[in-house]
């Protein structure tokens, strides 16, 4: 079966693989472009899940102020080498991170952080358990398992801080 390139660029543009990944998984699934993100997308968690117990402890701290100088976020991203660090795909979702805890503000990374008698919701309150942003069908934990397969090492938010103008927390 031949695959149309016009397939392998839609492919592309929706999970954004490499060409030849999207080429030979669309021959896989017999030009099923929807079976083929799902394809692309159990790999990519399979891929995260391997890379999970990996050491993490290069990275950047990136920062984000709100345009109106009122919000700032602060959020150290660890990976596995300083290489994957400086690449764009990283700086971005570092980025990326950065702006949903100055929008949202998380108190949490994970629910497992949280005390056992708390009553909040974590989806509200834990970082990787909230919808992203800029892809609010996907939830934060799912972006960085989505730059984990792209860059091939672990990924990790260490910590993170959020600042008001006036308010002390």
């Amino acid at each position: 079966m031949k695959i149309s390139i016009q397939a392998v660029k839609e492919l592309r543009n929706r999970t954004n693989a490499g060409i030849l990944d999207c080429n030979k998984v669309l021959l896989e699934v017999d030009g099923d472009i929807e079976k083929a993100i799902e394809f692309l997308k159990q790999r990519g968690a399979a891929i995260a899940e391997k890379k999970k117990d990996l050491v993490a402890t290069e990275g950047i701290i990136e920062a984000y102020i709100h345009h109106t100088k009122h919000i700032g976020a602060l959020v150290e991203l660890n990976c596995e080498t300083d290489f994957v660090a400086h690449t764009a795909e990283f700086r971005e979702l570092a980025r990326d991170l950065a702006m949903q805890v100055a929008a949202t503000s998380p108190q949490f990374i994970i629910s497992e952080e949280m005390p056992p008698e708390a009553e909040m919701d974590p989806q509200a309150v834990c970082l990787l358990s909230q919808p992203f942003i800029k892809e609010p069908v996907k939830t934060v934990k799912e972006i960085i398992t989505e730059t984990i397969a792209k860059v091939g090492e672990n990924i990790k938010v260490r910590r993170f801080a959020r600042f008001e103008l006036g308010v002390d927390h």
